[in-house]
């Protein structure tokens, strides 16, 4: 396990040895094997890697909206500083007690990749979003009801009044968005997390829905967990970046280090595969293979089967260590080790 000292005074969020396993009928699945990472209060963290990687898993743990056949394991911390200064083990929380629920959208909050699917197709948008506010902040329904409008028109919906009493249905996908982020953001949370929040946008809207993000943190303060597939997309808003694949980090560091130097081969690899304009008409490359089954978990480096510079006897025996390449860039890889072995 990676040895990472504390620093709680400066971070809003800890994760340390965080390893997520589901029990199915086929046997136990390791989905999230050992991840650290920290995030700081005002700082976006970018998590990316391909479907499958255990990004979600990882991330939907502090919030602890993990299914009932999940396992944390016991030497897992995932350490939180509330509002009020008070840091919490969110692991060690009871999954029914009143201060979870607390946490749980009043100071954390979770825009999910499809918000078609997370408002209720019964009530209108705006009876939703005040339900929110009543149940994290002490305000009367009339009070609750002119925050939702408020919010409506800082995430750019024009016309709020009218669209508070709208159904989902009524709405398009950007506005859904838009709304959704105003449900998230009107307990006005320390932290958001962002689950590929633009995946299922047309690059026009996406490009707004992120501007908008990065307003909203800079008024608001919050720090933002960003997950995604798409290394372009996490260049424009990410101040760090975490590379998973298969349940493990396999290169950090900050964008610059992660965008314009990258050394893992996967992070290549993914680089590679963004289409580009200057490249049209061109195949796009592809990362050959697929991402291997949790069932059938490789030995050794998670990337080996499918990564082109693979060390035959090195890389399918052992996870590589940490390697530091900066104060702020870190690679598990064999090719950087000073001895590969």
């Amino acid at each position: 396990m990676e040895n990472i000292k504390e620093k709680t005074d400066d971070n809003l969020l800890e994760v340390k040895n965080l390893k997520i396993s589901f029990k199915t009928d086929e046997g136990i699945i390791t989905a999230v094997d050992g991840v650290n990472f920290t995030v700081k209060h005002g700082e976006t963290l970018g998590i990316v890697g391909e479907s499958g990687s255990g990004k979600s898993v990882s991330t939907w743990s502090i919030m602890r909206l993990l299914p009932k056949n999940s396992i944390i394991d016991k030497k897992s911390s995932i350490r939180f500083r509330k509002k009020d200064g008070k840091v919490v083990d969110i692991t060690k929380l009871k999954a029914r007690s009143k201060e979870l629920r607390k946490i749980r959208g009043g100071e954390v909050a979770l825009i999910f990749q499809e918000p078609m699917s997370s408002f209720s197709p019964v009530y209108t948008i705006g009876n939703q979003i005040s339900e929110a506010v009543l149940q994290h902040r002490d305000v009367s329904k009339e009070e609750a009801q002119e925050i939702a409008i408020d919010m409506l028109d800082r995430v750019g919906i024009a016309n709020p009044r009218q669209r508070f009493k709208q159904y989902p249905f009524e709405l398009s996908g950007g506005m859904r968005q838009r709304a959704m982020i105003a449900v998230a953001l009107s307990m006005n949370p320390a932290l958001l997390i962002a689950d590929e929040p633009t995946t299922s946008l047309d690059v026009t809207i996406q490009a707004q829905i992120l501007e908008l993000m990065n307003e909203l943190q800079e008024e608001l303060g919050m720090a933002i967990i960003f997950i995604t597939h798409n290394l372009g997309v996490i260049a424009q808003v990410a101040d760090k970046i975490e590379v998973m694949y298969l349940g493990k980090i396999l290169e950090r560091g900050t964008t610059k280090d992660i965008i314009q130097n990258p050394q893992h081969p996967y992070t290549q690899a993914l680089l590679k595969a963004i289409p580009r304009l200057d490249h049209i008409g061109e195949r796009l490359n592809a990362i050959s293979g697929d991402i291997p089954s949790p069932l059938s978990r490789p030995t050794g480096c998670p990337f080996y089967t499918r990564c082109e510079k693979v060390i035959p006897g090195i890389c399918d025996v052992k996870m590589p260590n940490p390697t530091k390449l900066s104060d702020t860039h870190t690679v598990y890889c064999f090719l950087y080790e000073e001895k590969n072995v």
